[in-house]
């Protein structure tokens, strides 16, 4: 017999026959869980645009400040260290006192240093911004998933993970058309992709500020309120149980960050320096390589353009909803895996154009799991500071996928014939490239076949972090608290699956009527009623 965690890839047939169908679920939802989730999205793609502004600007910024590629990408490795800090103090912070404010103070603070950013003119000055950045930049993925998803229904929480998880491909397309079309015309240069991020952020806190908080953290404030608890006590109780959660969940603590390091390996090694990769190895104009990068994340059919990183995080997460999480991660990192060749071995814009495009569809399509399955084995009461520490401890450790790349692509050369048919030796970046990916690649394999997973969970049923007993494993809500924060049971902003399991509870089973075999006279003592001789 195969062992465990092989046989329980695929959820059992019972859980998966679970629920009603996608589209049932998808009419169902009302506009605040619409606003909620689409903000969460909005978050994470101009966290993506702020990130990949330096990416895409490499060569401008060696200009500007006169350095090489390998100190412009010390900015890279600066911002990914300091994530972490951001994920603690943000994510406690939104655990212990809701979703909106906190979201919205992350995004003002985001669009305030990427303004900066645009204006220092010395390179110490713009490490020391972008490493404030970073620390802003750390907490929006907590909290932005956990927006997006805990209001949610359960039976579109997969698809709906494929689709968050891509507004990084969104923001990473929108810098790279920014970069293409508006850097070159204007006199500023890479400053103003600098300023259109910063804009963007300050309209995603914008559209948070116009939604209300989260539904599922306002049962809890009332149950807490019907209770007398106060807000000193509350705080108590928070770091109570955060210690006590830190004690019972530390080995799955150390799963997560491992699984996490490994994914950021894999995105920032195939993304960050892609650019650099094409114009020093291939020999390509800025041009040219901006144009493969947004190639690499789209695909056009007709007169639709069709994001192809937002292709594979769609569908993985769709398909998540019936094979299970960690089982589709494996299918789309086997196809990484399949496809390295087509990344590092052509010459011509087309071929590795669509080598770009099959990467990123595995990198996506795996990536795309990632909010749920984080979400779903997470401590449910630390939802948004259990995945997004995890998730920015995994980028600490990944911080110097950049500089990996570029001093192994220093000591590393090929020879390849350059536009006027001569031969020149250059960094061999694709073999560098190549080699880290793959190793990632295997990485990521093992640990998520060795890993937790707990497909359809109802963390949206949970107690909040300030609630006594949120750090003991699974810790459900009272049905006590749930009726005191809605006297209604139908209360349309609710997650359906929620109100659907509620209704079931409250309907009694109907009595079945009975007949007493022959010699048989029915009894009752005490309020018990049974059969017995004549």
């Amino acid at each position: 017999m195969a062992p465990r965690f092989l046989r329980n890839l695929v959820p059992r047939r019972e859980r998966r026959a679970q629920g009603r169908p996608l589209l049932q679920v998808l009419a169902s939802l009302t506009w605040v869980q619409w606003g909620h989730f689409w903000s969460g999205w909005l978050a994470w793609t101009c966290d993506a645009i702020d990130f990949f502004s330096v990416s895409l600007s490499v060569s401008r910024l060696q200009t500007q400040f006169n350095r090489s590629t390998h100190d412009i990408t010390t900015a890279i490795t600066l911002t990914l260290l300091f994530r972490s800090a951001g994920a603690v103090i943000f994510g406690v912070i939104s655990d212990r006192f809701g979703r909106k404010w906190p979201l919205i103070i992350n995004l003002l603070m985001i669009a305030v240093l990427e303004l900066g950013s645009g204006f220092v003119e010395t390179f110490s000055a713009f490490l020391g911004v972008r490493s404030l950045f970073g620390i802003a930049m750390g907490g929006i993925w907590g909290l932005a998933a956990s927006t997006a998803l805990e209001n949610l229904p359960v039976e579109v929480r997969g698809l709906a993970s494929g689709v968050l998880q891509q507004g990084y491909a969104v923001g990473y397309l929108l810098a790279a058309v920014i970069n293409l079309t508006l850097v070159p015309e204007t006199s500023t240069t890479w400053r103003s992709l600098f300023w259109c991020a910063s804009g963007i952020s300050a309209f995603a806190a914008f559209i948070r500020f116009l939604l209300p908080e989260s539904e599922v953290f306002i049962r809890a404030k009332a149950a807490e309120r019907a209770r007398g608890g106060s807000t000193r006590n509350k705080t108590k109780i928070f770091i109570h149980e955060t210690g006590v959660m830190l004690r019972r969940h530390w080995a799955l603590c150390i799963y997560a960050i491992l699984l996490m390091t490994g994914f950021n390996f894999l995105s920032h090694g195939s993304q960050d320096l892609y650019p650099t990769y094409l114009t020093n190895a291939k020999l390509f104009s800025d041009h040219n390589a901006t144009v493969a990068t947004i190639i690499g994340n789209c695909v056009r059919n007709g007169s639709d353009c069709l994001p192809g990183r937002n292709r594979g995080g769609a569908i993985a997460g769709w398909l998540s909803q019936y094979i299970g999480r960690r089982l589709t991660i494996i299918i789309f990192v086997l196809l990484i895996g399949a496809f390295i060749p087509l990344w590092i071995l052509p010459s011509s814009f087309g071929a590795l154009a669509a080598g770009a495009f099959c990467i990123q569809f595995g990198v996506q399509g795996a990536w795309g799991v990632i909010p749920i399955q984080l979400a779903e084995i997470s401590p449910p009461a630390f939802r948004a500071t259990f995945p997004g520490v995890a998730y920015q401890l995994g980028n600490m450790v990944s911080s110097a996928s950049a500089q990996i790349e570029a001093t192994g692509a220093a000591n590393l050369h090929t020879t390849v014939i350059d536009h006027d048919g001569k031969p020149k030796v250059v960094s061999d970046y694709a073999t560098v490239q190549a080699i880290l990916i793959g190793v990632v690649a295997a990485f990521v394999l093992v640990v998520t076949i060795f890993g937790p997973e707990n497909y359809g969970s109802h963390f949206e049923k949970s107690r909040a972090a300030f609630e006594e007993g949120a750090g003991e494993e699974d810790a459900p809500a009272d049905d006590d608290d749930v009726e005191a924060s809605h006297p209604s049971s139908n209360s349309g902003s609710r997650p359906t699956s929620v109100q659907v399991d509620e209704e079931k509870r409250a309907t009694p089973e109907p009595a079945t009527p009975t007949t007493p075999a022959p010699g048989l006279v029915e009894r009752e003592k005490g309020g018990s009623r049974w059969f017995g001789r004549a």
